[in-house]
């Protein structure tokens, strides 16, 4: 059973920074591409950053491209998301999904941590 939890949410000012973690459980984290994805309250669900099985490539959507850092640890199945210069857009739950950028969407993901930018 595919199990995927988030952690390192809160409440942060302008300009701050949080690191998300997920860890996964119930397949081989080593052999699958993962994701983190968000979701503001009424919108859709946004491609944030993806990372190769292997952790060597990885791709982040232009919003966050130079604040967001995505990256794994393979032995210890975790998955990284290093958020700098957060501003209010980026409030929104955050979600480790299993899958690469084309093929998220259709796997499975966790519960998400929220993160809220506010002064």
């Amino acid at each position: 059973q595919v199990q995927l939890v988030e952690s390192g949410g809160g409440l942060v000012q302008p300009g701050g920074s949080l690191r998300l973690s997920c860890v996964a459980s119930g397949f081989t984290f080593s052999n699958y591409g993962m994701t983190w994805a968000r979701q503001a309250p009424g919108k859709g669900p946004e491609w944030v950053c993806s990372v190769a099985s292997s952790g060597e490539l990885t791709r982040c959507a232009d919003p966050v491209k130079g604040r967001f850092t995505i990256s794994r640890d393979n032995a210890k199945n975790l998955l990284y998301l290093q958020m700098s210069s957060l501003n209010p857009e980026d409030t929104a739950r955050y979600y480790c999904a299993q899958g690469g950028s084309s093929t998220w969407k259709s796997g499975n993901r966790g519960q998400g941590t929220q993160v809220t930018v506010s002064s």
